[in-house]
């Protein structure tokens, strides 16, 4: 989808929430919220994507986008010096680890509400319930292991470094975006758009996103994943074809 294209849906969808706004603003819902495209087509050429989100709420408020991918395990190794060598000495394995995650508000997420509400709704890299194994005793110890799970998400662009803004005009339109990079796992993701009044979240939506490969990736993928046995062998053969090809064409230079 073109940015023109874009442009004119979203302005179409904007003055659509203007209207319910002005039409219904004694409904009970409080806040309606969409997103730019319900799909990210990842290509060979992906190189990255914006999804914006946009909506409008009945009346003054903080609004909070949590955008978060599938949950699954995620090891994290430690290293340390044995004799002169760094190897890998210690792991450690989190089960329900958000594959992406990212948080937009209109203030600071600890402006809006207290940490037990923020805790109870996931909403920063803080408050994430980042399940470590029944035998980890000691908060200082799992603390650790967590940072370094955080560190790990964020070099590789999973994890927002930072908070992002959402923009509220008129104390009832708003907007932002979030930045999916290219080494985005795909899956089936989850915006959570919150509407906060007097630090309790008295509105919520839920939208779905699908990050997906198409056309050749995705054929290349799924052979991959469906037969890795298969996939394994035709790799092979195809390094070795590429290997004699290209010492042949050497040898006859």
């Amino acid at each position: 989808m073109n940015r023109l294209v874009r442009r004119r849906l979203f302005s179409l969808l904007l003055g659509t929430f203007v209207a319910a706004a002005i039409v219904l603003p004694a409904r009970p819902v409080g806040l309606v919220a969409d997103l730019s495209s319900y799909l990210v087509a990842i290509t060979t050429g992906f190189s990255g994507e914006d999804v914006l989100f946009f909506g409008a709420v009945d009346g003054p408020g903080d609004v909070v986008v949590v955008l978060r991918g599938p949950d699954g395990e995620q090891q994290v190794l430690r290293k340390s010096r044995v004799a002169g060598i760094w190897m890998n000495t210690a792991r450690m394995s989190f089960r329900q680890v958000p594959s992406y995650y990212a948080v937009a508000s209109t203030r600071p997420i600890e402006e809006i509400a207290d940490r037990a509400v923020l805790r109870s709704l996931e909403i920063g890299l803080s408050n994430l319930r980042l399940a470590l194994p029944a035998a980890i005793a000691s908060a200082n110890i799992a603390d650790e292991w967590r940072a370094a799970l955080i560190r790990n998400k964020q070099a590789q662009g999973l994890f927002a470094r930072e908070l992002a803004k959402v923009t509220l005009r008129d104390e009832r339109l708003f907007r932002t975006s979030f930045y999916l990079p290219p080494t985005v796992p795909v899956g089936y993701y989850q915006a959570q758009v919150y509407l906060f009044r007097g630090g309790q979240a008295v509105s919520a939506q839920t939208i779905p996103l699908s990050v997906s490969k198409v056309g050749l990736e995705a054929d290349v993928f799924l052979f991959a994943h469906r037969r890795p046995s298969l996939y394994g062998l035709v790799a092979v053969i195809f390094a070795l074809l590429a290997g004699w090809i290209a010492h042949a064409v050497f040898r006859r230079n």
